[in-house]
């Protein structure tokens, strides 16, 4: 019997039972275990769809008695030698986290290293002696030297080598961090807190470097925890310094807790090593379930491997299981095209893989790649950001209360057809971007982090301190050897196993606070950044990850959701900085949905121009009118603020507009145009809202009952309001189509004439009597006339440079769903003479909710027209 998640084919999972241990350690195969076996009846391209990106039928039956829980995948019942899998060494023999090193091997290793009480007490590492022991004992070939940075021939580089450039590159050194004194001389003030920030910053690098030879080696953390395969077999590692016992069940040992018992070293790491079966398969089949049983001070208790690969929830079921996933050589999917070159300006399409169907379902990460990702490029955006990437149990969570960190969510399909969604990204010149969650974890116990070892200290802040009241969330110890470990290595897997471009970080502000920004009102107060309330460790290690990131990845961007506005957020880590690229700039979405309770009457266009200009010199900002945050249920998108339920009868263009409806197509297109205009460097636009997609986001759910007695209803778990009506701005016979055409307009015009990065900008008018904004952003002017009845002919405004200037974009035109009161062909000459401090100036119309881009014409533009 075959059931199916989103799609996917499963085998029927068995009944969870005990036997006898194995007596025999030559073949420890589970007989009711399939393994992958190569049949030529049945084609071996299981995980991914074929390079070229062609529609590849799945397999729709599974043999009754397999037993494998991967997506796809096809079992048989017995083979000869020939027919098994062959078993590849993927870790290289001279690195570092090799596999084919023992427990007694290890002890010896970090016996020599840290005995006698080699760590220096005053070095500022958290956790105890034992720990670093452990941490030292990883550390096999490096000696403890970085490697020195190569000059690289790109013309002769390849994405399939790219992880072995990667593992050549040295981190760049701490430098002296004074540099932020010079951009901000304010800072000065706070010299203390500041000079011990990066005096801690630099002890952790030194120690990394010392007991594990640099930030490089450290990050490889998944070669040597979790499951690692070599040559001669499997060895499997937890950290789990909390447990008394430790077993590793799963299929493949009948889920026998005596069969296959951990041995712990004196740091709390847990290991067995599996030898190979007598045929030279490996002991436990690729797409089996796995968990670890453990004793602890909670009582006995079976957990996900915190480093698991891949999981996949049951139907019926609520925990989710492991999934042992090593597909043979021939089934992984192989990357075919370079990452794409950093953008300049980066225009960002924030997607949902699960919600990306026009559909009513739970949709895939090959449907995404061949459905969403062309859309995606026709519109002009260089990059998408996916959310929910990493696995979450609680679908709802909109990807945030992540269980499984290393495994990309099975929801959407299989790892290698999400890294075939992303080299398809790569092949249209799309970067791709993972909204990643370091901030805090989900409270789960059955399939995540929390209690992992019985403790609540695992991983996690002990108390009050460990845990988020809002959220109902686990806050990570960033301050102790093995976290730092883990969420390092976590973001070193998605970049270098993926091929991902970089990162937007969830949740920065709630790291770098003890307070999390709850009830907190940032004023701009240095004092509010710089005190006891921040969380010096988290900052640190925002500090480590950047470092990394930008090390190993030159091109590789990152973004931070930070709505305190910490200064030196966005400078370099070597200059005194925390080390993003750009930080969200969160306060202007927050100014729309203020600003649209109100009546155009009260609107202040100089309010606007400060919310959207009120960011940090030489500090880059991604700037939005809307993300998922407004999509969600009980908030509204701008769109339905503007519209409300006319949208619902009033859309189609044989039908008569209302007011309400041309109200809020012209504010839409404004509000956007402006955001983009002035709010950063980077744009970024959640999917849907780009046309004004209807209603709200609402997950399935169920009806909820609270301790206090209250009710909250649930939506009969459908997924109507979970998807993205694509079909809407498709349809050139609504308005919608129009809100979309304008969209893809503002993308390629920022394309060709990349506003958003040019230096020059200068805001020459808010007129508060006329509601008129203009302003210079490169060799554009933009003109803004947000007066709900006044249209202005003859209006002067001023520019920087003299010449003929042309309309680039007409919020205003009929294309875009306006009346087109602006005449395209006219031509407009500057005037000699300063106004509104520009020395030149030219004569505008400027109707009503509408705003218009000027172009200059340049000398060889000209010369072509005549």
């Amino acid at each position: 019997m075959v059931y199916t998640l989103s799609g996917v084919p499963f085998p029927t999972v068995p009944s969870l039972h005990k036997s006898s241990a194995f007596t025999s350690s030559a073949d420890r195969r589970n007989p009711n275990v399939s393994v992958f076996l190569k049949k030529q009846s049945v084609s071996r391209k299981i995980f991914a769809e074929k390079s070229s990106y062609e529609p590849e039928s799945r397999s729709s039956t599974v043999a009754a008695s397999g037993k494998v829980l991967v997506p796809g995948s096809q079992s048989g019942s017995s083979s000869s030698s020939t027919e098994q899998l062959e078993v590849a060494d993927t870790v290289p023999e001279n690195s570092p986290a090799s596999t084919d090193v023992d427990s007694s091997e290890m002890e010896h290793a970090s016996q020599t290293k840290v005995e006698n009480g080699d760590v220096d007490p005053a070095s500022g590492l958290k956790g105890n002696v034992e720990e670093l022991d452990f941490a030292s004992s990883l550390q096999l070939e490096e000696g403890g030297k970085l490697n020195e940075s190569k000059t690289l021939d790109t013309s002769e580089e390849t994405i399939i080598d790219e992880s072995d450039r990667v593992r050549k590159r040295g981190i760049p050194p701490p430098g002296l961090g004074q540099k932020i004194y010079e951009i901000d001389p304010l800072l000065t003030n706070h010299r203390q807190h500041l000079d011990y920030r990066f005096s801690e910053y630099k002890k952790m690098r030194e120690a990394i470097d010392k007991y594990e030879g640099g930030l490089e080696a450290f990050s490889r953390g998944y070669e040597k925890m979790g499951f690692t395969r070599s040559a001669t077999g499997i060895t499997y590692r937890e950290w789990a310094p909390g447990a008394k016992w430790a077993a590793l069940i799963g299929d493949f040992n009948n889920w026998n807790p005596n069969a296959d018992v951990m041995s712990r070293n004196e740091f709390g790491v847990w290991e067995i090593f599996l030898p190979n079966n007598a045929d030279g398969s490996p002991a436990i089949p690729h797409g089996s379930r796995v968990k670890i049983r453990m004793d602890t001070p909670s009582g006995v208790k079976d957990s996900i491997p915190a480093w698991i690969k891949f999981s996949v929830q049951p139907p019926g079921e609520i925990p989710y299981n492991g999934i042992y996933y090593d597909p043979p050589e021939e089934e992984k999917y192989v990357f075919q095209h370079p990452r794409p070159k950093k953008p300049k300006s980066l225009r960002i399409y924030e997607s949902h893989i699960g919600m990306s169907s026009p559909e009513p379902k739970i949709n895939s990460y090959v449907n995404f790649r061949d459905e969403v990702l062309p859309r995606i490029k026709k519109l002009g955006y260089n990059a998408v950001q996916i959310m929910a990437i990493q696995e979450h149990s609680y679908y709802a969570s909109f990807g945030y209360h992540v269980t499984n960190f290393f495994a990309p969510s099975s929801r959407f399909g299989t790892p290698d057809d999400l890294k075939s969604l992303i080299d398809k990204a790569h092949e249209l010149g799309i970067v791709v971007l993972m909204d990643i969650v370091h901030s805090h974890a989900s409270n789960n116990t059955l399939d995540g982090l929390n209690m992992f070892d019985g403790t609540d200290s695992c991983y996690f802040h002990s108390g009050s301190r460990g845990y988020h009241w809002m959220w109902d969330s686990r806050l990570f110890n960033y301050g102790h050897w093995e976290v730092l470990r883990y969420l390092l290595s976590n973001a070193r897997w998605w970049l270098d196993e993926f091929k991902f471009d970089g990162f937007r970080f969830d949740g920065v502000t709630s790291m770098m606070y003890t307070h999390h920004g709850l009830s907190v009102a940032f004023t701009g107060n240095y004092n509010e950044y710089f005190g006891f309330a921040t969380d010096v460790d988290a900052v640190v290690y925002l500090m480590l990850v950047n470092d990394l990131i930008h090390g190993l990845f030159p091109n590789a961007i990152t973004i931070g959701e930070d709505v305190s506005g910490m200064p030196t957020f966005c400078i370099p880590v070597q200059d005194g900085g925390v080390g993003f690229d750009y930080r969200l700039h969160m306060a202007i979405a927050d100014k729309w949905i203020e600003l649209l309770k109100k009546r155009d009457e009260d609107w202040r266009v100089g309010d606007i121009v400060h919310t959207l200009t009120n960011r940090r010199w030489s500090e880059k900002c991604v700037s939005y009118a809307e993300s998922h945050d407004q999509a969600l249920v009980g908030d509204k998108t701008i769109a339905f603020w503007l519209m409300d339920k006319d949208m619902y009868d009033f859309m189609a263009l044989d039908r008569p507009s209302t007011p309400l409806i041309d109200r809020g197509i012209a504010l839409h297109k404004m509000i956007r145009l402006v955001t983009m205009g002035l709010g950063g460097e980077g744009y970024l636009n959640f999917m849907g809202n780009e046309f004004g997609h209807p209603e709200w986001i609402d997950f399935p759910r169920a009806e909820q009952h609270l301790p206090d007695g209250q009710v909250i209803p649930g939506n009969n778990f459908s997924y109507d309001k979970c998807r993205r009506r694509f079909d809407l701005g498709d349809a050139e016979y609504l308005r919608y189509h129009g809100l979309q055409e304008f969209d893809q307009a503002m993308q390629h015009l920022e394309e060709r004439y990349e506003f958003m990065t040019s230096e020059h900008q200068y805001i020459s008018r808010k007129d508060e009597g006329d509601r008129i904004i203009v302003f210079e952003r490169g060799d554009l002017v933009f003109v803004f006339n947000f007066h709900w009845t006044n249209s202005y002919s003859d209006y002067r405004i001023g520019c920087l440079k003299p010449g003929k200037y042309k309309v680039v974009l007409d919020s205003d035109d009929p294309r875009f769903g306006g009346f087109g009161r602006i005449d395209h062909n006219a031509e407009y000459f500057t005037f000699e003479g300063w106004y509104d401090d520009r020395p030149s100036s030219f004569m505008v119309y400027a109707p009503s909710r509408t705003a218009v881009v000027y172009a200059l014409v340049d000398k060889e533009e000209v010369a072509v027209e005549e």
